[in-house]
């Protein structure tokens, strides 16, 4: 987990001074971070809080952010079949982007298997870390008016980068070329649908498709 925990950190910052300058207060800041814990979401919650948009548009917003989660916890959860329906509820309340693509890098090094204590491991460092970077974030909002300026907004996507790199060089089983394609194809339905529908939906379209068109490559090996 310690290269992701940086990035955790990083964005968790980010996320607290960017509340605490929207006038969130510490307790709302650390609720949101333990209860919700949606990364993105969450700083689209803040700005939305900030517009006083309502509650009913808050929601969908965060469950069309995170609806890709549903496809995530339904890749990991068979690999967790043999495990009761409690344990499994508890993987998939606090898996991420981050422990999804870990998970996948170790099942290639497991002969795809994935244990209940390694995924819970991950998932609960990357859940505490994320809170409390959240909170020293808000509590040193009043010190950094900008935190652009010193690159916490990238720390998001330079973990993703990461993460996928180790994900194209650790999979042998899938190889090299099918993953590039893969990701070629979701980029250029991305590209087509952001076009005619929202960010989040083309997203998840985006999403969608290349689970089948990755299915169909797979196939034709």
């Amino acid at each position: 987990m310690l290269p992701t925990v940086f990035g955790y950190i990083g964005v968790g910052l980010a996320f607290g001074i960017v509340a605490h300058t929207s006038h969130l207060s510490l307790l709302v800041v650390a609720g949101m971070s333990f209860i919700v814990y949606a990364g993105s979401a969450q700083f689209i919650i803040t700005s939305m809080l900030l517009l006083h948009d309502p509650l009913s548009g808050i929601f969908i917003s965060t469950f069309l952010v995170n609806s890709r989660m549903i496809l995530m916890s339904t890749s990991l959860a068979q690999y967790f079949r043999h495990e009761s329906l409690f344990k499994n509820l508890l993987i998939g309340t606090l898996v991420t982007d981050e422990t999804f693509a870990l998970a996948m890098n170790k099942q290639n090094k497991t002969n795809g298997k994935l244990s209940f204590a390694w995924q819970s491991a991950a998932n609960l460092v990357a859940y505490l870390v994320w809170g409390v970077a959240t909170i020293v974030g808000a509590i040193l909002g009043g010190m950094i008016a900008d935190p652009t300026r010193f690159g916490f907004d990238f720390a998001l996507t330079a973990m993703f980068i990461g993460l996928v790199y180790l994900q194209l060089i650790s999979d042998r089983h899938l190889g090299l070329p099918l993953q590039l394609m893969v990701m070629i194809f979701v980029a250029i339905v991305y590209y087509f649908m952001i076009g005619l529908m929202s960010q989040n939906f083309a997203l998840l379209v985006a999403t969608v498709a290349g689970c089948l068109f990755g299915m169909e490559m797979k196939k034709c090996r």
